[in-house]
């Protein structure tokens, strides 16, 4: 076969694969953002029945990958790929990959399991496990949970790294208590620390009055007389009320003339003849 016959060939092919080629790019193009359309839609229409926001979520979430197979199966169609065998032999894959990839199964029925027993809910503000994973709540997917942090940055936990820690849901009641330790020195009046602790309760503009405030000695330490406090407030108000106590208890203390203890070491020189 000489160079003629093989470019003639090539031109053949290009002429009868090259549109499909190109229709099949368009189909995609367009498919995935029809797709987006619809699962934007189907996730109003969802909110709108009073559906929990958690679970409206998850379901699109499921509806945007389901269409988007579909979507990949009327493609490789285009190209003459018998979807019946095709869906047969992505089956049997499904089950090996499902069976190489446990975990990631797992992931997604501890997803379910979340939606299920619903420990919380989008927009709660929850710790998991360690301090590091503490946020709000954003988006409960098929494989994982989305956090974000008081300072805007983004968390994504496995959903079944989630199931399997500590899950603290600090927003989940409505109403949450601050908890609160400042320490005194030993020289200091117990009752004149407590007022002032009361005073800047009181002034602190997200602080409920039911249930009342109160201080306590929680312990009396090696350098210090610790006081305990729980003032509550909206749980949307929790990080608020936690940097004004602290502030403005620091400041108080100060124009009382009420010290804080820190760690000392006093080192005692012994002169020898």
């Amino acid at each position: 076969m000489d160079l003629a016959e093989k470019s003639q060939q090539f031109v053949d092919m290009a002429i009868q694969y090259l549109p499909k080629v190109l229709l099949a790019i368009l189909t995609l193009i367009i498919g995935f953002w029809i797709i987006g359309k619809l699962v934007k839609m189907i996730t109003r229409g969802i909110q709108s029945t009073g559906m929990d926001a958690t679970l409206s979520k998850f379901l699109a979430s499921m509806i945007s990958i389901i269409f988007k197979i579909m979507l990949l199966l009327s493609v490789a169609s285009m190209f003459g790929v018998n979807t019946t065998s095709f869906i047969a032999i992505i089956s049997a894959l499904m089950i090996g990959i499902g069976m190489a990839l446990n975990g990631t199964l797992g992931h997604a029925a501890a997803g379910v399991m979340l939606i299920i027993f619903k420990p919380f809910k989008v927009g709660d503000l929850v710790k998991i496990g360690g301090n590091q994973s503490i946020g709000s709540v954003v988006a409960i997917n098929a494989f994982n949970t989305t956090l974000k942090t008081l300072d805007n940055k983004r968390i994504i936990i496995a959903n079944g790294n989630v199931i399997g820690n500590d899950i603290t849901n600090i927003s989940g009641q409505g109403e949450v208590g601050v908890e609160l330790t400042f320490g005194i020195g030993y020289d200091d009046a117990i009752d004149k620390a407590r007022d002032v602790i009361l005073q800047v309760g009181k002034s602190c503009p997200t602080i409920l009055d039911e249930p009342a405030q109160g201080v306590v000695v929680a312990e009396l330490a090696d350098s210090s007389v610790n006081l305990a406090t729980r003032p509550f407030c909206k749980s949307e108000h929790y990080w608020d009320t936690l940097f004004y106590m602290q502030e403005h208890v620091k400041k108080e203390f100060d124009k009382a003339d009420i010290g804080i203890p820190f760690p000392q070491m006093d080192v005692h020189m012994i002169e020898k003849n």
